[in-house]
């Protein structure tokens, strides 16, 4: 009996040893039929994350650069050539830059400057401190409840109490300008 075993034993052995091999050229032909296909698909595959390293790299350094321009502004905000690099290399970070230096020296032309960026956030708040250095109220999507404790004042002071309160009553009670305008309110009253 045991001789009846080893000879099924080695059928299955070589059953399975064939079908290893069956498979083996399978895989052979197909790898021979598509040869070109797999080397390209694997050569794009390389390209596109050489492509995506370098590329992030470059934005990289371009990053470094800018914030070195602007710790040299930082320093010495006359510095000609660190400007000319944080405007070439991050043109947003360049309007960031203008619009707080014109805040902070109060000058417009630096907040008009940083309004033709073309970034909707530096553009609104340019404008409303652009209004401000004005003696004018400004609109703002960012400063919205100032602007409206601004114009309530300005209404005020033009004797247009009904106005004012209108305006004051559209602040929430949560709002970090509340105590002025309820202050505002008060005046308004009388």
């Amino acid at each position: 009996m045991s001789l009846k075993d080893d000879v099924k034993y080695v059928k299955e052995e070589l059953g399975s040893d064939e079908k290893i091999l069956e498979s083996a050229f399978r895989l052979e032909q197909f790898y021979r039929k598509y040869r070109k296909t797999i080397w390209g698909v694997l050569a794009l595959i390389l390209l596109a994350w050489g492509g995506t390293a370098g590329y992030d790299a470059y934005q990289y350094h371009r990053i470094t650069l800018a914030n070195e321009a602007l710790l040299a502004l930082e320093k010495n905000p006359a510095d000609a050539k660190a400007l000319a690099e944080l405007k070439a290399d991050n043109p947003r970070l360049y309007a960031l830059y203008r619009y707080s230096r014109g805040v902070e020296e109060r000058k417009p032309e630096l907040l008009k400057e940083a309004a033709a960026s073309g970034d909707d956030r530096i553009r609104d708040l340019a404008a409303y401190h652009e209004a401000v250095l004005a003696d004018k109220a400004g609109d703002s999507r960012y400063y919205a409840d100032l602007a409206k404790v601004e114009k309530a004042y300005l209404a005020l002071e033009a004797g247009k109490k009904e106005e004012a309160r209108s305006l004051l009553s559209l602040i929430a009670e949560n709002s970090p300008v509340a105590g002025v305008a309820r202050l505002l309110r008060h005046a308004a009253i009388q």
